[in-house]
């Protein structure tokens, strides 16, 4: 009788320290989920309603101050019939694709010479080129349409000097095109440096002292080293370039108006939007041109994905 006591009592203990241990972990993930909540609560509010209510919009005739009419997809026929969308598209890929390869290769050549050991005061040229991503964006549009101004900008004048008669930068979609795509490029280079400069410190010096010894060049140890160490951070900018690029907005609106110019040759998706909601206050079809930009982004997304995955197995 004893001995079955005995056996009670631990195995009371043993049921004791179970339930302790069991409450005691409930109590830990509640509090970890206490923890991180505001962030998911925030995110809710201001980031995850705000999309599945854009969708919900984008089915109804709404100027924000009437009723509501639903009207189903009549705002994306009317969208993908509009002349203006497809400007608008046409002049965002065309400002995307000259703004963001050079950028990124520009960025990668600086991150590379960033990197060099013999450069001497490294850690101020790393925020020198640093600095324009915190650089009042406003300030920066209104200095660029200054140095593109045709009578008196710094760019006319000294292109006067080969004998080229002033451009009209404003007026054209070669040089709107052109002035937009600097701006994002002299913004969004140095950041995009920063990220590439971070990828090359982490590859081992081993690898380069191995090819050197067995007579690699610098080319080829670029090209055979560098490049597929940082592939990851490659990809990375790549996609962010091209949502930024998909999304550029301040740069078209401070240099050529709400409008997009005298053609709407300034005239991006972002532009377009902004231009429909609270300037026409249609907000039914602007929702229907954000839905657009976001499964156009979500296209280059997945392409993006599938060319890395199809250049990683051919090596």
């Amino acid at each position: 009788m004893a001995v079955n006591a005995d056996v009670n009592t631990e195995n009371s203990s043993v049921i004791k320290k179970e339930k302790r241990y069991i409450k005691q972990s409930i109590r830990d993930n509640v509090s970890g989920y206490l923890y991180i909540s505001p962030f998911f609560i925030l995110f809710g509010i201001f980031g995850l309603f705000p999309i599945i209510y854009t969708a919900y919009i984008s089915f109804f005739k709404w100027n924000i101050l009437g009723t509501k009419e639903f009207i189903g997809l009549k705002n994306y026929t009317l969208l993908f019939t509009d002349p203006v969308f497809w400007k608008a598209l046409g002049n965002t890929f065309s400002i995307w694709i000259i703004s963001t390869l050079p950028q990124l290769f520009m960025a990668l050549v600086l991150a590379f010479i960033l990197n060099q050991a013999f450069l001497k005061g490294r850690q101020f040229f790393r925020l020198a080129v640093f600095l324009p991503n915190i650089t009042s964006l406003v300030a920066v549009s209104i200095i660029f349409g200054a140095i593109f101004g045709q009578n008196y900008g710094i760019l006319n004048y000294f292109l006067s000097f080969f004998g080229i008669d002033p451009i009209n930068w404003k007026a054209s979609y070669f040089g709107t095109h052109v002035a937009i795509s600097i701006m994002v490029m002299w913004r969004w280079t140095g950041y995009n440096a920063i990220i590439y400069l971070a990828a090359l410190q982490s590859i081992p010096k081993d690898l380069y002292e191995a090819a050197t010894i067995d007579g690699a060049s610098k080319a080829q140890q670029f090209f055979k080293i560098t490049i597929p160490m940082i592939r990851p951070m490659i990809i990375f900018t790549v996609i962010l370039s091209t949502i930024g690029g998909m999304q550029v907005f301040t740069e078209p609106l401070m240099f050529s108006g709400a409008g997009g110019g005298p053609v709407k040759q300034g005239l991006t998706l972002t532009l377009y939007l902004y231009e429909e909601a609270f300037v026409r206050n249609s907000f039914g079809y602007a929702s229907a041109i954000a839905w657009v930009l976001f499964i156009i982004i979500v296209i280059f997304s997945i392409v993006n994905q599938l060319v890395t995955n199809r250049i990683k197995s051919a090596d």
